[in-house]
């Protein structure tokens, strides 16, 4: 299939709906907007629902009664919507239903600004919503490794009834770069999907032999109640941990002196500063998580041979990866930040001139 030139907004989008999205509700907010209109203009074309709800509250409170629903249903945002969403991914997560949310970030904290960031890494990652929860969190690098994450989030998502998160950023959503898509799922592929859950997902109430009525719920009153569901789902997060571990070696050796830790489009970046060094003799190496839930702790543990002198995080915020990079380290060499926030993103050559001081 041919490659076509697309916006990261636009292509993920596109990447949903061959995956089987026939649901998306959602609320306009830069640096997202292409991926609402784009939805807007193709899902009536495939027999999909798209609608745009009053708010952000209105738009993931829609996911969670069609995912309830056993459908394929994705929302999208940025920054600040996000944090609205907060209480209803919340829920989802608590009932155990599958959904995909994108999150093409923007500076901040508060409005912030529309320009590219890295600053929701601790709302994804480590709850941003109430209760003891979890959300898959993939971290694309390119327009293609966004297009591909979507239907990967859909399986991953149906997979283990689990919320899962597209992080991306502005600058990813609005460059255009060449994509080549998956074949598109065919409708009777799309029907099989759904028929596969019947087994949890709220029916409707007719007679005949699938008849069935089944609660959607994440409120139990009873606390020992609780308890046990919460430890369950935990289980479940257990086997995520051990099956879901996605991550990028490059440039790795023996002979590296500097190990880099970066993700998403700032991994770009690094990179190029990377390959310049190692023109010059120097030996960088680089760790891009892919999923950066489940964090690959043990990858870059391994990573850290035997001439490295120290470990250099670099995001597009204030460091809001370095704990979890701290943790895999486990104190064997120096962890080192520098990060660039307010939209601002910084140069292959402002990165060079960070790794060079350090040899």
């Amino acid at each position: 299939m041919a490659k076509i030139l697309m916006k990261g907004n636009e292509a993920v989008a596109e990447a949903a709906i061959r995956s089987g999205c026939r649901l998306y509700f959602a609320y306009p907010i830069t640096p997202q907007s292409e991926l609402i209109e784009y939805m807007a203009r193709m899902m009536p074309k495939v027999n999909g629902t798209f609608l745009q709800a009053e708010s952000e509250v209105s738009a993931i409170n829609m996911v969670y009664g069609a995912a309830g629903c056993g459908k394929r249903v994705m929302t999208s945002s940025s920054s600040p919507g996000i944090s609205l969403k907060m209480e209803g991914i919340s829920y989802i997560a608590g009932a155990q239903l599958p959904a995909v949310i994108v999150n093409v970030q923007r500076g901040g904290p508060g409005l912030g600004d529309i320009q590219p960031a890295q600053g929701d890494y601790f709302q994804a990652t480590k709850g941003g919503g109430h209760g003891d929860y979890r959300l898959i969190v993939m971290a694309p690098a390119s327009v293609q490794e966004f297009a591909d994450m979507a239907s990967e989030a859909f399986d991953l998502a149906d997979k283990y009834r689990n919320p899962v998160m597209i992080l991306a950023d502005g600058m990813l959503g609005q460059m255009m770069e060449p994509v080549e898509f998956k074949p598109a799922k065919t409708d009777e592929e799309i029907a099989d999907m759904w028929r596969q859950h019947d087994s949890w997902c709220i029916c409707p109430n007719e007679d005949g032999d699938k008849k069935h009525h089944h609660e959607i719920n994440s409120l139990e009153i009873d606390p020992q109640v609780l308890e046990k569901h919460v430890n369950n789902i935990y289980k479940k997060y257990a086997e995520i941990e051990k099956n879901e571990l996605h991550f990028e070696e490059y440039n790795l050796s023996d002979d590296n002196e500097i190990l880099c830790v970066a993700w998403g489009t700032a991994s770009r970046v690094v990179k190029s500063a990377i390959n310049e060094l190692t023109k010059t003799g120097k030996s960088v190496g680089l760790i891009r998580p892919i999923n950066v839930w489940p964090y690959p702790y043990e990858a870059i543990a391994k990573a850290i041979g035997p001439k490295v002198k120290k470990v250099y995080v670099f995001e597009l915020n204030t460091g809001q990866m370095l704990d979890d990079v701290k943790i895999a380290v486990k104190g064997k060499v120096p962890v080192d930040f520098w990060g660039k926030v307010g939209g601002i993103v910084f140069t292959p050559a402002e990165i060079k001139e960070k790794l060079e001081a350090c040899f």
